[in-house]
């Protein structure tokens, strides 16, 4: 619960993807210099498992390295075993969620619709991803976190400084963002102040929206 909680108030979950693995430590202090402090190595990059061992022992003492597209629940004792704090995939596999469940380990399946939310509930979800965001909006959101609000809402995909508020106003307890947060063409020149100033960018966005 204290992991779940320090993933809650951080208000932005940054998806780290196809980011070149020897790059990784340097994004990171970036966007820890953003203020970002949760971090979601995707698994469906070339060993995952291996730039989160990495990764975590780097970072801030109050910044959290999760796994994100865990598709089955090998992939998920696999990033744990790494060191993920938390677990996200774009789907619901209740076999993935009883994987972080035996482990400990905060997991959020990816749901869109009420029936998925309340399966993702039943199986034991910390958290619920919806994904993508941006195809069905706020408002759906909001549908879904009347009746199952009882489980945190993390919606992830198409959001943005712009539209931040509009889902937090919706019942968002956390988002999850990729490159609306991280300034790839800037990661990719090796201008880890444009990533660092980028995410602060988000990061101001998400607080003035949860004030």
């Amino acid at each position: 619960m204290r992991t779940l909680d320090r993933l809650l108030d951080s208000g932005v979950v940054a998806v780290l993807r196809d980011i070149d693995p020897e790059a990784m430590p340097e994004v990171a202090a970036a966007l820890q210099a953003g203020g970002v402090t949760a971090l979601e190595v995707t698994a469906d990059a070339h060993d995952a498992s291996g730039t989160i061992a990495e990764l975590a022992p780097t970072v801030d003492d109050d910044v959290l390295v999760g796994a994100g597209t865990v598709m089955d629940p090998a992939t998920a004792s696999r990033v744990i075993e790494a060191g993920a704090a938390f677990v996200v995939s774009p789907h619901l596999d209740p076999e993935v969620v009883r994987t972080a469940n035996r482990r400990g380990v905060v997991v959020g399946p990816g749901v869109m619709t009420p029936t998925e939310a309340a399966d993702a509930m039943a199986a034991g979800a910390d958290l619920l991803k919806i994904f993508p965001a941006s195809t069905v909006g706020p408002g759906h959101l909001g549908a879904i976190a009347g009746p199952l609000g009882d489980v945190p809402i993390m919606p992830t995909g198409g959001i943005g400084p712009d539209n931040v508020e509009a889902f937090f106003e919706s019942g968002a307890a956390v988002v999850g963002a990729g490159s609306a947060l991280i300034d790839y063409d800037a990661v990719e020149r090796g201008d880890y102040e444009a990533v660092e100033a980028h995410a602060r960018e988000f990061v101001d966005a998400v607080e003035d929206a949860r004030e």
